[in-house]
């Protein structure tokens, strides 16, 4: 099933925690020389056009990048990401997807293994990623992330952030994610893994998080961004989270710092709150 495009949804509420959260990791794993690769497993179109019709039909972008770029008084590292996207954008009505941001973060030492499955994403993810220059530090790949992953496990250089986040059409998804967290760790327990995933009324959402925590227990980052109450009739996604195995130390403490303010800029009712816990021994 190949339906999802994350063109309708780019810039929203999900993708600012998301990349926020990115933002943070790569800037941590810069601080040392020695090189890593990021691994993204399910990549999408790389980079968006809000003004386009699949953005301007719902127009999610506009209750979360542009509330962002138009705050005052920002926490000194968001303000650092939204001036990073200010740079980063080719076009003022253009938003990143993941690959996007990491290949303009990253290193020339640093390699990027970008998988997309669905074939219109994966042709504009390669027109995109030429627009990058990415030369030989990136390869493309159309073929499905989870398996795609394991296939690059351990990475030569012994360093890696892979970001995993499926579009969760499907149940399956959740298990998919919690059995490729398995096998990576067997492989590369030293990985900085990354999960992205709704916050839904569905168990399989709600559920996820102590799934993953099990997996890792001694080192984790789990946070969360809601943005308005749940529906009562329980449709729709009312925030999103992320899940960090062996997450930079800086992180909660930054976190912490941040996540106050996105939740303030972003709330769409008196419903909005954040989750925030972590254990990295």
């Amino acid at each position: 099933m190949l339906s999802y495009r994350h063109a309708f949804h780019a810039g929203n509420h999900a993708d600012m925690i998301k990349h926020f959260i990115l933002f943070l990791t790569l800037d941590y794993f810069n601080q040392k020389d020695k090189p890593y690769w990021y691994i993204d497993t399910h990549s999408g179109a790389g980079l968006y056009d809000l003004s386009g019709s699949e953005a301007q039909k719902v127009g999610e972008y506009k209750q979360g990048i542009r509330l962002l770029q138009e705050a005052e008084l920002l926490p000194p590292e968001l303000s650092a990401f939204i001036a990073r996207l200010n740079t980063i954008l080719p076009q003022e009505q253009r938003y990143c997807g993941s690959p996007w941001l990491a290949q303009a973060l990253t290193r020339d030492s640093d390699k990027l293994r970008l998988f997309e499955l669905h074939p219109a994403d994966f042709q504009h993810l390669k027109n995109n990623m030429e627009e990058a220059r990415l030369g030989r530090r990136g390869q493309i790949m159309q073929a499905d992330g989870f398996r795609g992953l394991i296939s690059l496990l351990p990475p030569p250089p012994r360093r890696a952030v892979v970001l995993i986040d499926p579009p969760y059409e499907e149940k399956k998804d959740y298990q998919r994610v919690v059995q490729t967290l398995k096998d990576a760790l067997k492989r590369f327990e030293q990985g900085c893994y990354m999960v992205w995933y709704p916050c839904l009324s569905r168990e399989e959402s709600r559920k996820l998080p102590e799934q993953l925590q099990k997996l890792m227990p001694d080192s984790y980052l789990h946070a969360e961004l809601h943005v308005h109450t749940p529906r009562p009739d329980g449709f729709g996604m009312h925030g999103s989270g992320m899940f960090i195995i062996n997450p930079p130390y800086l992180l909660p403490e930054l976190l912490k710092n941040n996540l106050p303010a996105l939740t303030d800029i972003l709330a769409q009712d008196n419903g909005a709150r954040f989750v925030l816990n972590s254990c990295i021994k």
